[in-house]
């Protein structure tokens, strides 16, 4: 069964030549003309569903910036539709709450990798294999947060379904297990907790490209717990100046 119209993606409405090789990933849609200001020329080329993409210049190169809804399914739609049309370089931009509690509202997350605890990555790979971003991006997007001064942490970041699940575990009829697996998250180190990077670890893995994450933490639930302070800060912007900072850099070494 074919998936697109006019040799336009199913999902996304996109086709070749609309994207450039390198694409940032928001969640949210709305984020998507905010992240294309950063842009040279940047145009709307497709909106539909959950999926916004604009297409412009960065340092000469054709970049892209396509939204992939909340949450594994959708980002992995997004990611294999994006690869079809030749998308090569992916970051993923987004929010996060923080689990160590080192990590405060208003800190940057640069995730080398995930805790599959979602649906969507078993679906491609036995729960054995890892997500892991690859290294180029990470090593790229931490060079992007220091040279924007911003305080960034690096490490692995645990990845859900259910947003309610983490913040009123106690009420879910599995909370003997979502209690648990929680205090393993904290013993294990993991910064922070979010909802996509898991999935589209294990998927750029099978496809054979290559992504990173990068997250603004919101807040931080267990720093709230111990009565410390506990800064919520919802303003994206730093995490998207350090994915923007992040593939300039990339570009310049691709282009070497």
């Amino acid at each position: 069964m074919k998936y697109s119209v006019n040799g336009e993606q199913y999902h996304i409405g996109l086709k070749s030549g609309d994207v450039g090789k390198y694409v940032i990933l928001p969640g949210d849609p709305k984020r998507c003309k905010k992240i294309a200001e950063y842009f040279d020329d940047a145009v709307l080329v497709a909106d539909n569903r959950e999926y916004t993409t604009y297409t412009g210049y960065l340092n000469g190169e054709k970049v892209s910036v396509t939204s992939t809804g909340i949450g594994g399914p959708s980002a992995s739609i997004a990611l294999e539709e994006l690869v079809n049309v030749g998308a090569e370089t992916f970051i993923r931009v987004g929010t996060c709450g923080g689990i160590d509690t080192g990590v405060k509202g208003g800190d940057v997350v640069i995730a080398t990798g995930a805790v599959r605890m979602e649906g969507t990555s078993k679906e491609y790979a036995p729960i054995e294999f890892p997500a892991v971003a690859n290294i180029d991006i990470v090593n790229a997007l931490v060079k992007a947060a220091k040279n924007l001064d911003y305080t960034a942490h690096t490490g692995i970041v645990q990845c859900k379904d259910s947003f309610y699940g983490q913040h009123n575990p106690d009420k879910m009829p599995v909370n003997y297990e979502l209690v648990n697996k929680w205090e393993a998250w904290k013993r294990l180190g993991c910064l922070a907790s979010e909802m996509e990077s898991a999935a589209l670890f294990v998927v750029a893995s099978f496809l054979k490209v290559k992504i990173g994450s990068v997250f603004l933490t919101v807040a931080n639930q267990e720093r709230e717990k111990l009565g410390l302070e506990n800064p919520v800060v919802h303003d994206t912007e730093k995490a998207i100046k350090t994915a923007v900072e992040a593939l300039k850099i990339l570009i310049a070494e691709n282009k070497k």
